[in-house]
C-alpha cells in the first residue's frame, strides 16, 4: 500500500547563537567571512533573500530545550542573539540548510557564541571532522534527536532487564524530520528496557526514509506529492553510522499514518518549522513505525531481533530524553 505524503511549496528553518555581545555586523558578515564549501551557496542565498541573518539586541528565551546544566547556565548569561533562518523548496535540500547551518556556526565562532537548534531542541554539536559545517551531508551529524518518554508506567513491571514481556511504557518520537518535509516517526508501546533498541532501530528508517525522499525530491522537483510504501527494506547500509558501529542484517518494517498531537507535542520542538502553504488536514505529520506484516510475535521480541547480536538491554529504566542522531 501506498501512503501519500504532501509535499509543501517551501520550508523556513532556523538557527539560533545566542551571544552577550555582537560587536559586528551579522549580515555584512556573511559573504566575506563564510567560506568553505558552503560559502558560496550562503552568499547566493543572502542575496535571494531566501537566507536571512537578524540580530537581536535581546536575550534568546528558550522553550522546550534540552541543554545540560553547563550550557544552560551560560545561555543566561547571554543577552543578545542572532537568528538564521532559511526558506527553500524541499528539491533545496540538504544543501540550503547546511548552508544555514555553516552561517551559524561562523556567527557563533566569531562571538563566542552558543548553537542552538530550535527544530531538534538542543546545542549543535561541533564536528569532529571539520573546523566549521561539515562539507557532506550526513544524517547523523546532528540533523536529527530523539524524545523518549515512559508515558504509561502503569503498564510497568518492576524494574527486571529480562523481564520486558509485559512491558509497554515506551515511547520514542524523532526530532527534525520535518526539517526534510518528512513525517515524524516514533514507535510507541515498546519495555522501558529496549529503550536503546528502539532508538537504534528508528535511526535506521530515519536514513532510509531521508536517503529516499532527498533522491525523490531532487529529481521531482515541481511534485506536490511523493508516494511511499508502507513496508521499508531497511538495508545494512542504513545501519552502518548505529550505536558500535555494527551494521545488522536487513529487516522490514510496517509504516502506518498516525497524527497524533500529543505525540509531537511530547517530542517538542517539531512544531518549530515553518511550513508553506500551511499543512492541511490530510497532511500526515507522524509515522508510526512496527513490525511487518505477518511477524507474530511482540513489539519486544521485533525489537531483539531486528538488533540480533548487538541488542543491549539498559542498565536502568531511566530514559534519556532527546538523544542527538
Amino acid at each position: 500500500m501506498k501512503i501519500m505524503l504532501t509535499l509543501p511549496s517551501t520550508l523556513t528553518t532556523t538557527f539560533v547563537v545566542a551571544m552577550e555581545h555582537l560587536s559586528f555586523d551579522a549580515e555584512s558578515f556573511v559573504p566575506w567571512r563564510v567560506g568553505g564549501p558552503h560559502g558560496r551557496a550562503a552568499t547566493v542565498s543572502l542575496a535571494a533573500e531566501s537566507l536571512r541573518v537578524i540580530h537581536h539586541p535581546s536575550p534568546w528565551k528558550p522553550v522546550g530545550i534540552d541543554l545540560p546544566d553547563t550550557e544552560r547556565t551560560r545561555l543566561r548569561r547571554m543577552r543578545q542573539h542572532v537568528v538564521v533562518s532559511s526558506t527553500a523548496s524541499p528539491h533545496e535540500l540538504p544543501g540550503s540548510v547546511q548552508a544555514a547551518r555553516a552561517v551559524a556556526r561562523a556567527v557563533a565562532a566569531e562571538s563566542a557564541g552558543l548553537l542552538i537548534d530550535p527544530v531538534v531542541g538542543g546545542a549543535v554539536p561541533g564536528c569532529e571532522r571539520c573546523a566549521g559545517e561539515p562539507p557532506n551531508f550526513r544524517l547523523d551529524d546532528g540533523w536529527l534527536a530523539w524524545d523518549t518518554q515512559v508515558h504509561d508506567s502503569a503498564t510497568c513491571p518492576p524494574w527486571d532487564p529480562a523481564g520486558t514481556g509485559t512491558c509497554a511504557c515506551l515511547r520514542v518520537t524523532s526530532r527534525g524530520l520535518r526539517r526534510f518535509a518528512l513525517p515524524e516517526i516514533t514507535i510507541d508501546g515498546a519495555a522501558c528496557a529496549h529503550n536503546l533498541c528502539a532508538t537504534n532501530l528508528l535511526r535506521a528508517v530515519a536514513h532510509r526514509l531521508v536517503t529516499d525522499h532527498l533522491a525523490f525530491t531532487s529529481t521531482h522537483p515541481d511534485a506536490a506529492e511523493r508516494p511511499l510504501d508502507d513496508h521499508l527494506e531497511i538495508q545494512p547500509s542504513d545501519q552502518s553510522f548505529l550505536s558500535g558501529g555494527v551494521a545488522g542484517l536487513p529487516f522490514g518494517v510496517r509504516l502506518t499514518p498516525c497524527d497524533d498531537l500529543d505525540v509531537l507535542r511530547r517530542a517538542g520542538g517539531v512544531h518549530r518549522l515553518k511550513i508553506a502553504p500551511t499543512p492541511g488536514a490530510g497532511r500526515i505529520s507522524c509515522l508510526r513505525v512496527g513490525p511487518p506484516s505477518g511477524f507474530t510475535g511482540s513489539l519486544n521480541d521485533w525489537l531483539c531481533a531486528t538488533q540480533g547480536a548487538t541488542h543491549t538491554s539498559l542498565a536502568s529504566p531511566t530514559p534519556a530524553r532527546a538523544l542527538v542522531a
